[in-house]
């Protein structure tokens, strides 16, 4: 199990929302933090802390699903209405519970995925900035950092577009509208589905029932 300790200098001091907070982190005492984890999977320089499934609604659950989309595998596809991420096997797909953006802030599209990052460093856009002058300008990787232990970065035409697909320490914002655009994947879903893709592998969002912008 998690020690009070460990959650203490690592996920109750204050962790900042995926892609910038876009509405107060839940007020949860230390104990109450601690019950959103039931252990640690062991992951190189941090431990990525494993959360207790039975506080997800079941249908953010990691599972295999039928899948007629027609997308061909290994095409990754957002459902942001659903809060929904799928990686399409064929006629199946493994879905996971995502948070995505909140009104106003959600993108969709297609892009592909441009690069990898484990334990990645995070900086805040200007936009994000301009929102919440208090940002720190540069966050080294690790369990506080807000894109989690992994993170896929979109790109178009070989241009960052500056959305992610990447993890979070707000276990309780999977299933809700509160990033500024990026998509937030429990830990140990996102360094899952970052097992699975390469890079170059396509990325559909839908909002709204359409792929285009």
């Amino acid at each position: 199990m998690i020690s009070r300790r460990t959650l203490l200098v690592g996920l109750a001091a204050g962790p900042l929302a995926a892609c910038n907070p876009t509405r107060p982190e839940p007020t949860l005492a230390v104990d109450d933090l601690s019950g959103w984890y039931v252990g640690v999977m062991e992951d190189g320089q941090h431990d990525i802390p494993i959360v207790d499934k039975k506080r997800l609604k079941p249908q953010f659950r990691r599972q295999t699903v039928a899948w007629s989309g027609g997308q061909k595998p290994g095409t990754i596809v957002v459902d942001i209405d659903d809060r929904f991420l799928y990686l399409v096997q064929g006629d199946t797909a493994i879905r996971y519970g995502v948070g995505v953006g909140r009104q106003g802030f959600s993108w969709r599209g297609t892009a592909t995925v441009g690069r990898k990052g484990a334990w990645p460093d995070w900086s805040p856009t200007t936009t994000m900035v301009s929102l919440k002058p208090d940002l720190p300008r540069h966050m080294k990787g690790g369990v506080n950092n807000p894109l989690g232990a992994r993170a896929l970065y979109l790109y178009q035409d070989g241009r960052d577009i500056l959305f992610r697909i990447h993890g979070t320490n707000e276990p309780w914002s999977i299933g809700e509208r509160v990033s500024s655009g990026c998509v937030r994947m429990l830990n140990e879903d996102i360094s899952d589905l970052y097992d699975r893709v390469p890079v170059g592998s396509t990325v559909m969002v839908r909002r709204g029932g359409q792929w285009r912008v």
